[in-house]
């Protein structure tokens, strides 16, 4: 991972917070932290530590847009899982999914815009999360992408640009990676029939990312901003993660009574179940 030749800002003494220097340490400590935090990802999202997270999620293309408010919620040993997407702009449109803990079943909370997908207010599926990487998780998948993108546009060389510790121990990482990288690694899905107006110079142009990591080295918050406009068409992403308090089991849901589900037995079923929403969240 070659970042010798990344653009690193002068640093000097301050009185809010500390730049790293200039040069081959200012490189070098880049190159570290990006790495480190990049590294021990999965370690941060594993495990049965108690956590509690929030994400503003707004993306538009024109006058396309989508505003949403993803909250996750992991909590006790065995952990249960709670995953709360909830559009900011719609409050009848969201999607809760539920995974008690040791359970082999995930149930999911339709919100009205929904409600066609199935006769009752929740559905329920084989849960196979425990086999599958925690970035699969709902409630991962955003800062995965998040930090996956950061790390394959530091991987070109072109990435981090300033790393500062603040008083309190915690450290900013900065960078600006482009937007065909963040697009390339989903981290907004746009329908791809909008995605024909975003030309190649629009996807040469940054997003702004700024990583918070607190004086343990875990990952406080991710912002990621960016407004880029071309050939007469505007794309605007905004995504702001943190980290919240400690949850307790007062932050998840009772599990629902039978009457009130329908249960998607098969892979079969849950893949129409997908299919079908897809077919909402792109009108």
């Amino acid at each position: 991972m070659g970042l010798t030749a990344l653009l690193l800002s002068s640093c000097a003494q301050g009185k809010t917070a500390t730049a790293i220097p200039d040069g081959d340490d200012a490189a070098s400590y880049v190159t570290a932290k990006f790495a480190e935090k990049l590294k021990v990802l999965g370690e941060d999202f594993t495990g049965n530590e108690a956590r509690k997270s929030s994400l503003e999620k707004f993306g538009r293309i024109d006058d396309k847009k989508s505003d949403q408010l993803i909250e996750a919620v992991q909590v006790g040993r065995p952990p249960a899982r709670l995953a709360k997407n909830h559009s900011k702009r719609d409050s009848n449109e969201y999607l809760d999914f539920f995974h008690p803990a040791g359970s082999p079943i995930e149930y999911g909370l339709l919100g009205p815009v929904y409600s066609s997908l199935a006769p009752t207010p929740w559905v329920s599926m084989p849960y196979d999360g425990g086999t599958l990487n925690a970035c699969f998780w709902e409630g991962y998948q955003d800062v995965c992408k998040m930090l996956d993108a950061v790390s394959a546009a530091v991987d070109k060389g072109a990435a981090a640009k300033q790393a500062k510790s603040l008083p309190d121990g915690s450290v900013e990482l900065l960078a600006e990676i482009p937007l065909g990288v963040f697009l390339d690694k989903r981290v907004i899905v746009f329908p791809e029939r909008l995605l024909t107006d975003v030309n190649e110079e629009m996807k040469q142009e940054p997003v702004a990312s700024k990583i918070v990591l607190d004086g343990l080295g875990k990952l406080r918050s991710i912002e990621m901003t960016g407004l880029i406009k071309g050939d007469g068409h505007e794309v605007e992403v905004r995504m702001n993660y943190r980290i919240l308090e400690p949850p307790t089991e007062n932050d998840l849901p009772k599990i629902p009574d039978p009457s009130q589900v329908t249960n998607l037995p098969d892979e079969a079923a849950v893949a129409d179940f997908y299919d079908r929403m897809g077919e909402i969240q792109d009108r």
